[in-house]
């Protein structure tokens, strides 16, 4: 396993990230296909011993549940001073006004309950799942400083929002001395580029790094356009992202396949060869379910695409409609859990 610096902080990660979204209850989630406890652990352990030591989760996934199996297994398997452990706040946790969002009283009250069910004294890294549009983000930012500032917080990061926001937040923190955001957690993959406009330019300005979700576009970038999976077949998510653009995709998804075939490689290692060679990316964050996907997604540190290939790969992209980033009273159903 390869360690970089999570951005300009002194902080060690795997090059490959362990998502966790993919553990936890099925019915208190969105997704069919997540796993319980007893099947989540092995995964767990596999990349453990695989060295990844950077592990990704959020408290609404499965409305918590995620975060208690998540801090279980690390509890029983790892060295806690050796793990980077991720989580985040935004999305709506119980019924009422205060259930979700970046106000002082849902952060402070979501980062306890977060630690509750981790079972750990800090967080690494706490990112903001989303933007607020009904919190100014001085009241945001600077109750992430507290959290920081009392031990409870180590670094602060952000997810799927604008450009403009992001330097917002940047700003607002850094004129009033407070903690500035280290990661950006954005939607980045062969069929989404669309963060290569604004975002990945600001962030190599700012030395920030970018630890993209759905790396692989929820397994489309790894097997045949046609396949038939139960993901495939009931990713909701997935198919408002990508369905779409469904003929200028498939094309990317060809590309894949035979540069995979060319080279001798599985198609996982190209998607992911593509992605590690893009500055300021550190970390994509791999959603596996299987031991075998972890074992998959290793086999990318060891390719680097020539030119070519990568010209061929980026060649049929088009245009996207944002995916991720909120406009004021957009749902986050889909990618949080419940709408806010």
């Amino acid at each position: 396993m390869e360690y970089v610096k999570l951005g300009r902080t002194g902080l060690d990660v795997s090059r490959l990230c362990l998502g966790t979204m993919g553990f936890g209850n099925a019915e208190r989630w969105i997704h069919p296909w997540v796993l319980e406890e007893d099947d989540s652990r092995p995964v767990i352990k596999h990349a453990l011993d695989a060295g990844i030591n950077f592990f990704d989760t959020a408290n609404v996934y499965s409305i918590g549940r995620s975060e208690e199996i998540v801090g279980k297994a690390l509890v029983d398997y790892a060295n806690r001073e050796e793990i980077v452990l991720a989580t985040k706040v935004h999305g709506q946790m119980h019924e009422g006004p205060n259930g979700g969002g970046l106000s002082r009283k849902s952060i402070l009250a979501e980062a306890e309950a977060s630690l509750r069910r981790l079972g750990t004294d800090y967080i690494d890294l706490y990112i903001i799942h989303r933007w607020d549009h009904t919190v100014p983000i001085e009241e945001t930012m600077r109750t992430l400083d507290d959290l920081v500032r009392s031990g409870k917080v180590r670094y602060i990061g952000a997810s799927a929002m604008f450009a403009w926001q992001f330097l917002q937040a940047q700003h607002v923190a850094e004129v009033n001395g407070w903690t500035k955001f280290v990661s950006m957690q954005n939607h980045y993959n062969l069929l989404y580029r669309e963060e290569e406009r604004e975002m990945m330019p600001l962030l190599r300005e700012l030395g920030v790094a970018s630890t993209p979700y759905s790396p692989l576009a929820a397994g489309r970038l790894t097997r045949d356009w046609d396949a038939d999976t139960e993901r495939a077949r009931t990713d909701r998510t997935a198919k408002s992202k990508y369905d779409a653009t469904e003929d200028t995709d498939r094309a990317i998804v060809e590309q894949v396949a035979r540069i995979a075939q060319d080279r001798g490689v599985e198609r996982v290692h190209v998607a992911l060869a593509w992605l590690l060679a893009k500055d300021p990316v550190v970390s994509p964050i791999i959603g596996a379910t299987k031991t075998s996907h972890i074992d998959g997604a290793l086999g990318a540190l060891d390719l680097e695409l020539t030119a070519d290939e990568i010209a061929a790969l980026e060649a049929p992209y088009v245009p996207h409609r944002v995916v991720g980033a909120l406009a004021p009273g957009e749902s986050t159903l889909g990618e949080g859990g419940k709408s806010r």
